[in-house]
């Protein structure tokens, strides 16, 4: 994690921070100086432990548990972070589940289990932190979509489709909170390298398909997130950045 002020004093909400992506995320804004809301639905111990390698560096960090699809849970989460690190000025959007079915297989329930944590978690965590947000006249959201959103993918049409609707969520509100001073953007992830071993196993070889060659490291999505939040991002909104080693151009 490394150390650097241009977040000093700014507090950042993440979701689904205890593993992979979202711990990288939390990490890489602490170490801009950001004080850090980990959120995990139930990965406590995995938090715990994010949380303790920020304040080991210095930082402040503090875990929250909150399914984000229910929407109680959330507010009460928001109203608890607000009460210890202060109001959120940035609020990344991170939990998902990745889960693959053919359609044909596909039942309603598990259908919405998607939508309500990747769509309604987002409107959920959104709703909860943008009143601080308008009050302070700055914010700055980022939702997490994926290449399944734009390339499609056999087996993922649930997630398929809650990414693209992140993508079609982060424009809207960009153009809506823009004027309020708030900027939302997205970020694409490709194929990462993270420490899910069945779900590594599983995928088939995507080097060749690949411009650069290799998987993606989550400390990459993490420095785009520091990126987009800093004062190099802050002509920046209603993007979506593709993260993906040149898989998908545009």
């Amino acid at each position: 994690m490394s150390t650097a002020t241009e977040l000093t004093d700014r507090v950042a909400l993440v979701t689904g921070a205890a593993k992979n992506i979202g711990r990288a995320i939390a990490l890489e804004l602490a170490g801009a100086g950001a004080k850090v809301a980990i959120n995990t639905r139930a990965s406590k111990a995995e938090a715990d432990a994010v949380a303790a390698e920020i304040r080991a560096a210095g930082g402040t960090a503090a875990v929250y548990l909150a399914d984000v699809a229910d929407a109680a849970a959330v507010q009460k989460m928001c109203v608890a972070a607000q009460a210890e690190l202060g109001p959120v000025d940035i609020l990344v959007l991170n939990a998902s589940v990745r889960r693959e079915i053919p359609f044909t297989d596909m039942t309603f329930d598990e259908w919405r289990q998607v939508m309500a944590i990747s769509l309604d978690g987002s409107f959920h965590c959104i709703k909860a932190v943008l009143p601080g947000m308008i009050s302070a006249g700055s914010g700055h959201i980022i939702t997490l979509a994926g290449d399944s959103a734009l390339n499609g993918a056999a087996g993922k049409v649930h997630s398929s489709s809650a990414k693209s609707g992140l993508a079609g969520m982060t424009r809207a509100l960009a153009r809506e909170l823009g004027p309020k001073g708030i900027r939302v953007n997205c970020i694409s992830p490709g194929h990462i390298d993270t420490t899910r071993p069945a779900y590594r196993e599983a995928r088939p070889p995507v080097h060749g398909t690949i411009p650069l060659g290799r998987l993606g490291d989550s400390n990459e999505i993490a420095a785009t997130v520091r990126f987009l939040c800093g004062p190099g991002g802050g002509f920046i909104t209603g993007q979506t950045l593709h993260v993906n080693g040149g898989q998908w151009m545009t």
